[in-house]
């Protein structure tokens, strides 16, 4: 690997860790969202995260709309954060190919993750770092499986444990 790959590889690491820390300070789409049609409660014990993500779905099974309200670590808001941005506007089965697609990503095997789906992740890409340190992945993964939860309309809290 050269010089430049390494310097480039360690700018694109500090880009997305500036972009988590972006979501994690000012959330998106956070708060109640009163007319939401899905909701779902994910707590991860292990970090103390609690969220409630809210989905509104429109008559031809599209998110119109999503929040999440609740307080966590950096990685579970921004990924929370990250989630909601990505939603709005998807049907619900392109939402629950990209619930796939993150989770497999995040706490799958460990193989060529650029093959592993011909999903766009874009700045989802940037919870990558969490495949590190595996208590993260909870984290990180916390939102999405709530919004599996939601989807489902499952009542019972999704958890990490």
């Amino acid at each position: 690997m050269s010089a430049v790959d390494i310097n480039s590889s360690d700018e694109l690491r500090d880009l997305y860790r500036e972009l988590i820390l972006d979501h994690a300070r000012s959330p998106r789409h956070f708060g109640r969202l009163d007319d939401a049609t899905h909701t779902a409660e994910g707590i991860n014990p292990l970090c103390g995260d609690k969220l409630r993500l809210f989905v509104r779905l429109d008559d031809d099974d599209r998110i119109s709309n999503a929040s999440f309200e609740g307080s966590g670590c950096a990685i579970s808001v921004a990924s929370a954060s990250l989630l909601t941005d990505m939603i709005i506007g998807l049907t619900v089965q392109q939402a629950l190919d990209y619930f796939a697609a993150v989770t497999m990503r995040l706490a799958g095997p460990d193989t060529n993750q650029d093959q592993d789906s011909p999903l766009e992740l874009g700045k989802i890409r940037a919870l990558e770092g969490v495949r590190d340190f595996p208590s993260r992945v909870k984290c990180a993964t916390l939102a999405w499986h709530a919004l599996n939860s939601a989807i489902h309309g499952r009542s019972t809290p999704v958890s990490t444990e």
